[in-house]
């Protein structure tokens, strides 16, 4: 009987352990951990840090091997701080939201060679471990510079920015160079919001253009944006949203958005990591595949106006058509 009991309890702590090592498959010591790290716009931006944790959200819905979590940075120097979490908390993927978060992001993957990142809205890293997630914004916004040159009734439109810099620039000149092909006497009123957390601030710049006869606002500007469609709304006049799909701030007022799929540039490089194919360098995303386009949400287009971007839409696919990326081409962007 002794044996007999020291052989049942033998096999109880077998099946003790296979019960454990069992339960730990499941966890998050299996999963494929992906962490975000927001610039100051916050993960509530209505932008493109909302649209990336969104798109994250939805692969791990998805797909349950994965396993994802922002910080969100209120400060600058809460980049390197965050980062350093992820690291520490060992995630198999840690992606930057924003050219903002670049230096911190550089400092982090040269200190950490074994880490692989991802960045949104930078290519100036080119190191083996980081992934620049790069977006043919330009393209996006040429169209919505079409919608506006074309429905503009006071030849006068607006145009807010988050800050300068090459990456934001590209909205701005595309802008414009849609405006200026439909409409070649609009003025096109521009204003450096120098933050992409300031609503007032996005506010303030939009009833300034208003007064002074502008029918239509784009905005690039993340957080500050959400000022510039509150105040478009609130005048009645155009606005034109960014990143995402913005009609729903102000159904009745946003006429567009200038789309840019930072959800599915997210998910893209989060799968390679998963699946081994995780790749450095310059990930571009174009008209061509997808990754910018105009909203879906349309209504307020009108349909000859849509007809006409859709041409210029499949000219730039086919290569037929190209959208300046750069302030020489495109002298009437004036932000500096």
């Amino acid at each position: 009987m002794k044996k007999i009991l020291a052989l049942v309890l033998a096999l109880c702590m077998v099946f003790a352990l296979v019960a454990c090592g069992s339960g730990n498959s499941g966890s998050s010591g299996s999963k494929t951990k992906i962490g975000m790290v927001t610039d100051v716009g916050g993960v509530n931006d209505k932008s493109f840090n909302q649209t990336s944790w969104e798109g994250l959200q939805a692969l791990a819905a998805e797909d349950s091997s994965f396993e994802v979590k922002y910080l969100e940075s209120k400060t600058d120097a809460d980049y390197q701080t965050n980062i350093n979490t992820f690291i520490d908390d060992g995630y198999d993927l840690i992606i930057c939201v924003g050219y903002m978060l670049a230096d911190a992001t550089k400092a982090a993957a040269e200190a950490n060679p074994d880490q692989k990142f991802a960045i949104i809205d930078d290519s100036s890293i080119d190191l083996p471990n980081v992934a620049c997630l790069m977006f043919a914004q330009e393209q996006a916004s040429y169209l919505v510079g079409l919608v506006a040159g074309s429905v503009t009734s006071s030849k006068t439109v607006g145009y807010v920015q988050g800050m300068v810099s090459d990456q934001m620039n590209l909205f701005g000149i595309g802008y414009i160079t849609g405006v200026l092909e439909v409409c070649p006497d609009a003025t096109v009123l521009q204003y450096n919001a120098n933050s992409f957390g300031d609503s007032a601030g996005g506010s303030t710049a939009a009833k300034n253009m208003i007064t002074q006869g502008a029918d239509v606002i784009y905005h690039a500007a993340g957080g500050t944006g959400m000022g510039v469609i509150e105040a478009c709304n609130e005048e009645g006049i155009w606005a034109i949203g960014v990143d995402t799909d913005q009609s729903i701030l102000a159904p009745d007022h946003v006429i567009t958005s200038a789309m840019k799929r930072v959800d599915i540039a997210s998910q893209d490089i989060s799968k390679a990591v998963k699946a081994g194919s995780f790749t450095a360098g310059i990930h571009m995303y174009d008209l061509s595949n997808g990754g910018v386009d105009l909203a879906p949400t349309r209504d307020h287009i009108p349909a000859d106006v849509l007809t006409y971007v859709e041409g210029a839409k499949k000219e730039i696919i086919d290569g037929k058509k190209s959208v300046p990326t750069t302030v020489a081409e495109c002298p009437a962007f004036t932000l500096n």
